[in-house]
């Protein structure tokens, strides 16, 4: 966000320089399909930007610069970072205001907090073990662990767990152990699951192989079962989405299960759940399929940063206990063990989730994920109404839509884009008011777009289905 565009922060002159020239971003862009198919670009122009590594990069910076002699003296350096900071938070509020592509629940309140910045907190090793460096969080973190084993149906002595850096340390974490329990199996995963699946199998150099998916999103499992038939001699590893990428799309469990059984893999498969926004909304919403361990799951994976609200990212990471040991090596140095992606863990984050579990609870989330649904259902409604194709999943709040023309409009809402499709994710920060101040703009924006003969929606009934696409073929 520093230096974009309209943020606020460009007026600060000297103090903001640009990067060097070898660096500057050239516009790059690329043909989108022709009109005859319904889709266009940027506004009057056809094209749409490329995303080029090494060329879009940003284009202002903060200089670090080395203080003057009298610095102390004259206090400049003091007001002028006071300044930025000051800016800095302005476009924050800003950027808050219109953020609707991301699955970030921005609606907390960790003042009572702010007395622990004082002090560095690391989580070293392994959260059941202690270590000799004393500055840590591990009673948090093995309160958050219990209540997410609760959830789960893991009894405590049977399950182990820690609080991840993200969401993408839980699935590289779980794919990990499945690797361990199966050396030789081959990895699984629906197309449409996080790259963070894919940069696993990279950096494990496994296998892996990925499964057609339904127009939904939810992954195929009359494919998967061929494709497993293919590999009958080898384990199977399979990542199940507790909510996909884009779509919002829950894979169905029970099916994923009964197919590998019907396959003849009955104990030769290891399924890492990622759950990382709907792990926590589904054992709310009902009849909703459960995420348990009664089931033959090998582990699941949160985030904390999206729907419970943390500020930094953050997540968890629940497996059954017979299979850390797997990963489990003695660190001496650390007085302890250590079975996790990373080193150093987050001392803050479980402080951060344990506040909120506790202010919240079962009776807190129940409500939040209730009004997150109503409003999903309410977005998606009003865009019908509008003439804008658009899909939700039943257990999902990702209200999938036509990609709007005009990149600007996208950048200005923080839309997640991908081919001719966006999305909002409706968190409990989003508001009616919110979604009303998107659907009067993206309403206004289309009259310019389509009107006068200027062209026509594109159709996206590839991405959505037949019955959800408002283009002019679809809509009558």
């Amino acid at each position: 966000m520093v230096g974009s565009v309209g943020n606020g922060l460009m007026d600060l002159g000297e103090k903001v320089e640009p990067l060097p020239e070898e660096f500057d971003p050239k516009e790059i862009v690329e043909p989108l399909p022709t009109e005859s198919n319904g889709v266009g670009g940027e506004e009057g122009s056809g094209k749409r930007r490329e995303i080029v590594l090494g060329r879009n990069v940003h284009t202002m910076c903060f200089t670090i610069k080395e203080p003057d002699a009298d610095d102390e003296e004259t206090g400049e350096r003091e007001a002028y970072m006071a300044s930025v900071l000051a800016r800095y938070r302005k476009s924050l509020i800003e950027r808050t205001k219109h953020h609707l592509g991301y699955p970030y629940n921005l609606d907390f309140d960790y003042g009572a907090l702010a007395q622990l910045q004082h002090f560095s907190i690391n989580n070293l090793g392994d959260p059941f073990i202690e270590s000799n460096y004393g500055v840590h969080s591990r009673q948090f973190e093995v309160g958050v662990l219990d209540w997410f084993a609760r959830l789960w149906e893991l009894e405590k002595n049977e399950y182990w767990g820690y609080i991840t850096n993200c969401g993408t340390e839980g699935n590289l974490h779980g794919i990990l152990v499945g690797r361990e329990v199966f050396p030789d199996g081959i990895l699984y995963a629906s197309r449409e699951s996080h790259y963070s699946v894919f940069k696993a199998a990279r950096m494990y150099r496994m296998e892996c192989i990925k499964v057609g998916t339904l127009v939904s999103g939810e992954i195929d499992c009359a494919d998967f079962g061929a494709k497993l038939l293919q590999n009958k001699d080898k384990p199977a590893i399979i990542n199940v989405n507790i909510g996909t990428t884009v779509k919002g799309a829950v894979d169905d469990l029970d099916l994923v299960i009964k197919t590998l059984e019907d396959s003849g893999f009955r104990d030769r498969f290891y399924i890492h759940c990622d759950g990382a926004l709907f792990g926590l909304m589904m054992p709310f919403v009902k009849r909703a399929p459960k995420v348990t361990f009664k089931k033959p799951i090998g582990s699941v994976s949160v985030s904390g940063h999206k729907f419970v609200g943390c500020p930094m990212p953050c997540g968890v990471q629940i497996l059954r206990l017979n299979h850390v040991n797997a990963l489990s090596r003695n660190v001496e140095y650390l007085a302890s063990r250590d079975a996790t992606i990373m080193g150093s863990r987050n001392g803050h984050a479980p402080i951060f989730l344990w506040y909120t579990l506790n202010r919240k609870g079962y009776r807190g989330f129940q409500k939040e994920v209730q009004k997150c649904l109503r409003n999903a259902h309410y977005l998606k409604d009003r865009l019908k109404e509008a003439g804008i194709g658009a899909m939700l999943n039943e257990l999902s709040s990702t209200v999938v839509f036509e990609r709007p023309r005009d990149e600007e409009f996208v950048r200005r809402w923080q839309l997640a884009c991908q081919g001719s499709i966006a999305h909002v994710v409706v968190m409990p920060s989003v508001s009616i008011e919110k979604l009303d101040s998107f659907l009067n703009e993206l309403v206004e924006k289309r009259a310019t777009w389509y009107g006068d003969g200027k062209g026509r929606p594109q159709c996206i009934a590839s991405d959505i289905g037949d019955e959800n696409c408002l283009c002019g073929f679809h809509k009558n």
